[in-house]
């Protein structure tokens, strides 16, 4: 997640919707992820290590399957669900994978409750705004059955190591100075040869995650700190994303 300064309108492509972004993207998805291979093989090796035992899987965004095609076969869960409302990338789900076409605030009433669900790669940052991101959380919530647990990781406004320390400080004092959930939207921007694809996202912060938790009536268990290049656990929150697993309170 990159963002980069206005340049004339005349310059700029079309900002597309999340969907429509990754209609655009879905033929790069494979390559793109393998790029961040270490780092998301990371959190799939400790959502693995954390689920305990599990009968039921939603992933939530899920691009091509993949991933959650890797947690369910590791985790042995018997019943695996892709939510992915691009068509594009749904296209290039494995066939036999029960697929739903729908986005996150979409899912019908009747849905029955998942042991766990994943929300993985800052799907969460596609939402826009604050109350609709709560009201996504609060829906997951309402997905989880009893004793089950969600993991979701967010892109860190705070990852120094990414954005560079003066960076980092800048936005830190700002954040302070003028403290408002909505500086930490940004513009996606995933350059694909000579295309440059766009749309919204955001960069959270530990403090903004705890109370969108908070308000969805979901409570942290625990928090990973993952470098993003390397895919190493780190101690200091500063030099990677963060992994959450949450439950209901």
């Amino acid at each position: 997640m990159t963002a980069y300064p206005p340049k004339s309108r005349a310059q700029q492509p079309a900002m597309l919707s999340p969907i429509a972004a990754y209609d655009a993207f879905a033929p790069y998805y494979g390559s793109y992820s393998e790029a961040r291979r270490r780092y998301l093989r990371k959190v799939e090796e400790i959502v693995i290590r954390n689920t305990g035992a599990a009968w039921s899987l939603l992933d939530v965004g899920a691009g091509d399957g993949s991933r959650a095609l890797r947690i369910a076969a590791a985790a042995r869960i018997g019943r695996l669900v892709l939510l992915e409302p691009s068509a594009e990338m749904r296209a290039r789900c494995v066939p036999a994978c029960e697929c739903w076409p729908y986005g996150l605030l979409e899912i019908p009433d009747e849905c029955p409750p998942f042991d766990v669900i994943t929300c993985l790669w800052n799907v969460l940052g596609h939402i826009r705004g604050t109350e609709q991101k709560i009201l996504a959380l609060a829906r997951l919530k309402k997905l989880l059955a009893a004793g089950g647990a969600m993991f979701l990781d967010v892109t860190h406004r705070y990852n120094a190591a990414a954005y560079g320390w003066s960076k980092t400080l800048f936005r830190a004092a700002g954040d302070l100075l003028i403290p408002s959930d909505a500086r930490g939207d940004v513009i996606v921007i995933w350059r694909t040869g000579e295309r440059m694809i766009r749309t919204h996202g955001h960069a959270f912060t530990h403090a903004e995650m705890k109370r969108l938790f908070c308000s969805a009536g979901l409570r942290i268990q625990r928090r990973w700190v993952i470098h993003y290049e390397s895919g190493h656990e780190c101690r200091l929150p500063l030099f990677g994303n963060l992994l959450y697993k949450v439950t209901g309170v």
